[in-house]
């Protein structure tokens, strides 16, 4: 074979640009430079942005932390105190816990009837049934009256479960939550805010 019948796809790349006016070149260079400005403006704009954003957000949820040891109540009413409070059951691994009691919340939101017991049933069949495959640790015979209960699906049908799953984590796993480091590193952190603003005024 002889050299010349070779053929290099790099080689014949390099030669098509050369052959391209230096106009057209220059233009390309000139339009790569603006996408570049284009694409870097936004990510420092939003940087900045997002980071007093979420300077803000810290500030708040360390300011709520303080709450959460007040009542299980209060921890259960802040969004920050859910994930805060749902990380530290997957330590434990009961997660399904918490997971049951907010699905039975946005259950009770439910308005159509036909949706009602789809829900119920995906419910019953995921957290409340024997052998479910997040199974919650409810007595059987709050699991029986549940199972009743879903023949004629309402909105309170999961009631008891949902309130002796509640009772469960106040009185077992919230305390254990108050005890943590990260919980008291939140609270470490927030109290040590509080004082320095003080400080300063």
């Amino acid at each position: 074979r002889s050299s010349g019948s070779c053929r290099c796809p790099t080689l014949s790349m390099c030669r098509a640009w050369a052959a391209l006016p230096s106009v057209c070149l220059e233009r390309a260079k000139d339009f790569k430079t603006r996408l570049g400005i284009l694409l870097h403006k936004p990510e420092h704009g939003m940087g900045s942005s997002s980071k007093l954003q979420l300077g803000a957000k810290r500030r708040d949820s360390s300011r709520e932390a303080l709450e959460w040891r007040e009542s299980f109540d209060q921890l259960l009413k802040s969004k920050s105190g859910v994930t805060a409070f749902h990380t530290f059951l997957k330590t434990e691994f009961s997660e399904e816990n918490l997971d049951f009691w907010l699905a039975c919340e946005d259950f009770k939101k439910t308005r159509s009837k036909t949706k009602l017991a789809s829900k119920a049933n995906r419910i019953f069949e995921e957290f409340v049934q024997s052998e479910a495959p997040r199974e919650v640790n409810i007595d059987h015979e709050t699991r029986e009256i549940t199972r009743k209960n879903l023949s004629g699906a309402t909105s309170a049908c999961f009631n008891e479960a949902q309130a002796k799953t509640r009772t469960l984590m106040e009185k077992d796993s919230y305390p254990r939550f108050l005890k943590s480091a990260s919980y008291q590193d939140m609270t470490k952190h927030a109290t040590s805010r509080c004082l320095s603003k003080r400080s300063h005024t």
